[in-house]
């Protein structure tokens, strides 16, 4: 700790400046009008995070002076140059991906990058505790000081955990694993058997500094993470990314405590903190606890006793040129997109379609459901892209009312958060959750690639055999470009 104190003013201003501007750009995310201006205050911060950090640690062929770090660098070019290069190949990776990346990949991109945070904790555990001299956390004796083990081990077991899980929330989400829950015989005597394991040898290292504790915490957490995740499906998946997001954080957090590093601590406290909240919204959004959707999530248990099958049931069929017509001729209509429009890239469609039933007199509106699509925003951030008026997009207790007063609601793609079942069959694993209240509205127009699929719940949604709803069988970007030809 004694090189904390030794710490130049300077660099504790740096540091609180980053902060503030950390906490400027979760201020701005939390509106769509100001998500720009939150974008950049981040973008400001870690900029002046990462360049501190580079002077005050940059490598030195002999001591210097810590009142000396802006005028006797006596830098290790060597040294500095490779650190300088994994810099520069880091930020060229990340700048082609964000330009190259679909929107509809968001999710998976979300998550990779959480693994990544998660992977660069337990590294720099690894690290500090293989060479703790290095990192200033010795007693004279030469031990790891104890408040610093307990950070070590909490950095490395979050973090190991947070990697894992991400790992496999990147492969259900990116398809390459299937986004049904994979149910293991035993699986929660398994998974607090593993908790207890983890104490247990956390403890252990804490007293006594052993490898093969650490070693075991480390490999047990791996584990942990994958076991967490692989039994969720594909309708919780909007609450894994935000739990991981807040694992992310808090594993950041422990290894500034461990580098004596303020940035990292109050970033990694936001993030921890920001993402404990944002999934605890998502889990009211659900009427579901964080620990049941940590037990095994929507499709577990019951729907995988026979929720997923198709009922043949009649329903009413309609085209292109029906959905143009009613729609022209409504005053109101409520547009509900779904993870569907972002598989069909249709939200320019979309908007193309609002502008022009907007001049014919028409009133648009988007509801949004907080757990539509696979992540956290995800509809908010594909319409935003599509430059769809901030004004005219609400949230689901803002404009659930308003259903019983609409002439047409048209859905687009979003089947669990539209299911009438959620609120009347006790029997569905999706009863209690808040949904939209689409069926109020006189007419529903229902665009589904077909009738053969259920969404991610493994529930057939009765809202499509409702003598007000009118399936559109069809790719919802091509659908939708139909009824734009008809209407105008």
């Amino acid at each position: 700790m004694e090189a904390a104190h030794a710490t130049p003013a300077w660099v504790l201003l740096a540091y609180l400046i980053s902060g503030v501007c950390f906490i400027l750009a979760l201020r701005g995310l939390s509106s769509p009008e100001s998500s720009r201006r939150g974008n950049r205050a981040g973008m400001i911060g870690m900029l002046i995070a990462v360049v501190t950090t580079i002077v005050v640690h940059a490598p030195r062929i002999s001591g210097t002076a810590p009142d000396e770090y802006l005028h006797n660098l006596n830098v290790d070019w060597a040294v500095a140059g490779q650190i300088l290069a994994a810099v520069m190949v880091g930020g060229a990776i990340g700048l082609v991906t964000a330009r190259k990346i679909q929107m509809t990949a968001m999710p998976q991109l979300v998550a990779a990058f959480h693994s990544l945070v998660g992977m660069a904790a337990v590294l720099v555990g690894a690290a500090a505790f293989l060479n703790p001299s290095a990192f200033g956390i010795v007693d004279s004796a030469g031990a790891i000081l104890g408040p610093s083990r307990i950070e070590m081990i909490l950095g490395v077991a979050i973090g190991a955990i947070t990697f894992s899980g991400s790992v496999i929330a990147f492969l259900k989400l990116n398809g390459n694993m299937s986004g049904k829950p994979i149910l293991l015989p035993a699986r929660h005597w398994i998974n607090l058997a593993i908790v207890v394991a983890i104490a247990f040898f956390s403890f252990g290292f804490w007293h006594s500094q052993s490898p093969m504790d650490f070693w075991l915490v480390m490999a047990l957490a791996f584990a942990i993470g994958f076991l967490l995740i692989v039994p969720i499906g594909g309708a919780d998946m909007p609450v894994v990314i935000s739990m991981l997001n807040s694992y992310s954080g808090w594993a950041a957090a422990a290894m500034g405590f461990t580098l004596h590093n303020s940035a990292m601590i109050i970033t990694g406290a936001l993030v921890g903190s920001s993402g404990a909240i944002l999934s605890y919204i998502m889990c009211r959004a659900m009427n579901r606890s964080f620990i049941s959707v940590i037990a095994g999530g929507f499709g577990g248990d019951s729907a995988a006793a026979g929720g997923g099958e198709v009922i043949d049931r009649p329903y009413k069929r309609g085209s292109a040129e029906d959905a143009a017509f009613l729609m022209s001729q409504a005053d109101q209509v409520i547009i509900v997109p779904g993870y569907g429009m972002a598989v069909s890239q249709a939200q320019h469609a979309l908007r193309e379609m609002a502008d022009l039933l907007k001049e014919q007199g028409v009133r648009v509106k988007y509801a949004i459901h907080p757990v539509a699509g696979r992540m956290p925003g995800h509809m908010n951030v594909l319409l935003a892209e599509a430059n769809v008026p901030y004004d005219e997009v609400f949230e689901l207790e803002d404009i659930n009312s308003e259903f019983a007063q609409t002439d047409v609601a048209f859905v687009i793609g979003a089947n669990d958060v539209t299911n009438p079942a959620a609120k009347t069959d006790k029997s569905s694993p999706i009863y209690g959750m808040p949904v939209l209240d689409v069926e109020k509205a006189r007419t529903v127009l229902f665009v589904k690639r077909s009738m053969g699929g259920v969404g991610y719940a493994g529930v057939d949604n009765e809202l499509f055999y409702r003598d007000n709803t009118m399936m559109l069988l069809a790719d919802a970007k091509k659908m939708v470009e139909e009824i734009v030809k008809n209407i105008g």
